[in-house]
């Protein structure tokens, strides 16, 4: 009798494989025409989130609107105009008077809804702890059946001191990196060369810390979320620094901070069709082979590459990318991707 073919996630990762599955693109907003247009436009991309968005109270909250920001906030994270469910909040940090209320109002009004809530500035895992313990005690207070996945910056010595021991609390999903405070909190040893594009990824202090937070997230099965780039309105800037990013250090997702750096960051993390046709090759092959190791093209193929390869499909399809038709059928039948994109 034959053997139904077996799945790329049943055969080479079992129960093991807990790395979140989350979009390469972060966007941020913070003011309200910013935020609704940034809805908008993660709706109008597709039928599934091609990207984040990040609703910013730290940053957009007028001194003295705090509280009314919140609102807001949460009112956009529950509205018909989060479309996909993919919209997170950055809230104020943890010693901040209002990183108590933000929390509780973003709970009470959004608390199934909410994807993510982004946590700025903690000095060191401690910090971040008893924030999240804090978090943890606002959901059941507020009857939030689902636990809210956490992700934190990391811009402060402190932080970047215990980056390990951040990246394994069981409540983080992403660990970003600051680029503008980590440089500020050097007062001055860091020129400002290195918040530059050429700077942020030569300056040995700022690439240093880039290098220790992708170790550990991915030490930790977490993802790793690359900084800004402040030329916002240079499409190629932003298209350099997301590829060198994910093909150089090793980031799964990237910030952006105006709709111009979306589309490029998606298409520098997305696999070139060369890959994914390699990818598949290489895929039903060893499915026909019942994952046993093949020669490929004169290379040997087993497990270890199985798992990249499917890697390189999973994050094609998280890019949006056009797969074949048997990619479609073999492996993602049943799922978003199965339509024709």
């Amino acid at each position: 009798m034959t053997r139904p073919p077996v799945h790329p996630l049943q055969a080479l990762f079992g129960a093991h494989e807990h790395r979140p599955s989350l979009p390469v693109c972060d966007h941020y907003a913070g003011v309200e025409p910013r935020m609704r247009k940034a809805l908008a436009l993660q709706s109008d991309m597709g039928d599934t989130a091609l990207f984040d968005v990040t609703l910013d109270l730290e940053d957009g909250a007028p001194v003295g609107g705090e509280q009314e920001h919140a609102l807001l906030a949460a009112e956009l994270v529950s509205s018909a105009a989060n479309r996909h469910g993919r919209v997170g909040v950055r809230v104020h940090p943890y010693p901040h008077p209002s990183f108590v209320e933000d929390v509780r109002t973003l709970l009470a009004g959004a608390g199934d809804r909410l994807a993510y809530l982004m946590i700025p500035k903690a000095q060191g895992v401690a910090e971040l702890r008893d924030a999240i313990a804090a978090i943890e005690a606002a959901r059941r207070e507020q009857g939030v059946s689902h636990a809210i996945p956490v992700h934190a910056l990391v811009e402060t010595h402190g932080a970047l001191r215990d980056v390990q021991a951040i990246a394994a609390l069981p409540a983080i999903e992403s660990l970003s990196f600051g680029l503008m405070d980590f440089v500020s909190a050097h007062h001055g040893a860091i020129p400002a060369f290195g918040m530059s594009l050429s700077g942020q990824f030569s300056h040995p202090l700022v690439l240093r810390a880039k290098l220790e937070i992708s170790a550990a997230c991915h030490a930790a099965g977490k993802l790793p979320s690359h900084c800004v780039v402040t030329e916002y309105s240079d499409t190629q800037a932003i298209a350099q620094a997301a590829t060198r990013a994910s093909r150089e250090l090793g980031y799964a997702r990237m910030w952006s901070i105006h709709p111009n750096q979306i589309r490029p960051i998606i298409e520098a993390f997305a696999p070139v069709p060369a890959e994914i046709e390699a990818a598949l090759d290489i895929l039903l092959a060893a499915q026909a082979a019942d994952w046993a190791p093949i020669a490929h093209r004169g290379l040997l193929q087993d497990r270890a590459s199985y798992r990249y390869h499917w890697h390189v499909l999973e994050r094609a399809a998280r890019t949006g990318r056009s797969l074949p038709e048997a990619a479609r059928t073999a492996f993602f039948a049943g799922t978003a991707v199965a339509a024709d994109r």
